[in-house]
């Protein structure tokens, strides 16, 4: 090679150089050891390799062709993984974008939303300790207020459920007939039981029995269905069928059951139980399937709002009757009837539970099962047993037991669908 060419290649390489040092600010190096262990079939060394950041990799002329493509290969996928963050523009996935930002926020606010559910054993409690300390912060909300709040929780389990989610309940007949035999063979027993205790071993009057049979006498609370949608969504269809259908039985069951734990028949109103059962079930139910059904795109829209909402309702359906009947929650015999109420609903929880695990112990879905007979057992209608008692009995003291049932029934099941909905995740 002449004097010339020699000067020539000399230029260029400056020249390259200086385009490196110009433009190219990084120059990172790595060290890729081969194992000795396994000796690659090309007994390669330890390679060693460096690449400008955005810059064609310059193979070394003195490794053999197969060193190169290695090293090329190597160096590519080192590049695309170390490749600096600063050195990106922002790109359509980043999350800095203020449109991302948005909508990571919607999203954050709708979670909220949608997980306040979780929040209703506390406010539940809450509502309680309000309802004890500042009665009328409650006493507006009437019992003209109740049967609406009431519908309005079985329309949000309505819109948050299909058609066919019904029409496989019906093909369930033994679930549902256990659940009417935990209603009104199981719970009346418990009723009668922790009644005579309360009366012959605690010393409480002859009415305080009585009310603690009636409550044991009355069907199934609507918030027994809002608290199976909570903790098993697929048993909410259910476990409205088997409230529903104690509740239109319990014109003849009811009168008859009193008649037999309290000795006195106590007329219920056939027709103003038909239509509570069409305001509170049917009617909301149906509206919910229906615009589900119907109009999708509205009831995506209100979805995320109803379980606060729900959480909100709930907690005056459970303070008002406190607040309402405070003076006799707060009588001499008070503590000692809110034992014997706790243990009688507890007892009803515990023996829904046990008893449906004995009958259905094959089933595929035999805890969601549990849980759904014991929410039927365990909770009932104590305001329909307190309007009966303010109405046919001239005691005061009858009522007493309903009004701390109505509280009691809704911490204990409520505080089940925390620990249950817990246990499952």
């Amino acid at each position: 090679m002449n004097s010339s060419s020699n000067k020539q290649l000399q230029i260029g390489r400056l020249h390259l150089s200086e385009f490196h040092s110009r433009n190219l600010l990084d120059i990172r190096k790595f060290r890729v050891p081969i194992s000795p262990g396994k000796r690659s079939p090309l007994s390669l060394p330890a390679l060693s390799f460096s690449w400008p950041l955005g810059f064609p990799f310059r193979p070394d002329p003195k490794l053999p062709r197969t060193d190169r493509s290695l090293r090329f290969l190597v160096s590519r996928c080192v590049s695309e993984k170390l490749s600096d963050p600063f050195e990106q523009g922002p790109g359509p996935n980043d999350a800095s974008a203020p449109g991302q930002v948005a909508k990571q926020k919607d999203t954050s606010i709708l979670k909220i939303l949608k997980e306040s559910n979780s929040l209703l054993p506390h406010v539940v409690l809450a509502s309680t300790l309000l309802a004890l300390v500042y009665p009328p912060s409650f006493t507006w909300f009437t019992t003209r207020y109740y049967a609406p709040a009431l519908g309005f929780l079985m329309f949000a389990v309505g819109v948050n459920s299909r058609e066919n989610d019904f029409l496989e309940a019906f093909k369930r007949p033994a679930a549902i007939f256990a659940g009417y035999v935990g209603q009104f063979v199981m719970k009346p027993l418990l009723g009668y039981f922790f009644g005579a205790i309360s009366v012959t071993l605690l010393g409480l009057p002859p009415s305080i029995g009585a009310g603690i049979m009636l409550v044991s006498c009355v069907s199934g609370a609507q918030l027994s269905n809002y608290a199976t949608f909570l903790t098993d969504p697929l048993m909410a269809p259910l476990s409205i069928i088997m409230t529903s259908l104690s509740t239109a039985t319990a014109v003849f069951i009811t009168p008859m059951l009193s008649l037999m734990l309290i000795g006195k028949r106590l007329p219920v109103d056939v027709k103003g139980m038909m239509s509570s059962i069409m305001q509170i079930v049917v009617a909301p139910i149906a509206a919910g399937l229906l615009l589900n059904r119907f109009f999708p795109v509205i009831c995506g829209a209100i979805r995320p709002f109803l379980p606060p909402l729900s959480v909100l309702v709930t907690a005056l359906c459970v303070g008002a009757p406190l607040a309402l009947n405070i003076e006799s929650v707060l009588s001499p015999f008070g503590v000692t009837i809110l034992f014997v109420v706790i243990a009688f609903h507890l007892s009803a929880f515990i023996a829904g539970y046990v008893f449906t695990g004995l009958v259905f112990h094959k089933a595929t879905d035999v805890k969601a099962l549990q849980r759904t007979l014991s929410y039927e057992t365990g909770m009932q209608s104590s305001l329909l047993a307190l309007a009966l008692a303010n109405r046919f009995f001239q005691d005061p003291l009858v009522g007493v037991p309903p009004a701390i049932s109505t509280v009691i029934m809704s911490l204990m099941g409520f505080s089940l669908v925390l620990l249950w909905t817990k246990g499952k995740q």
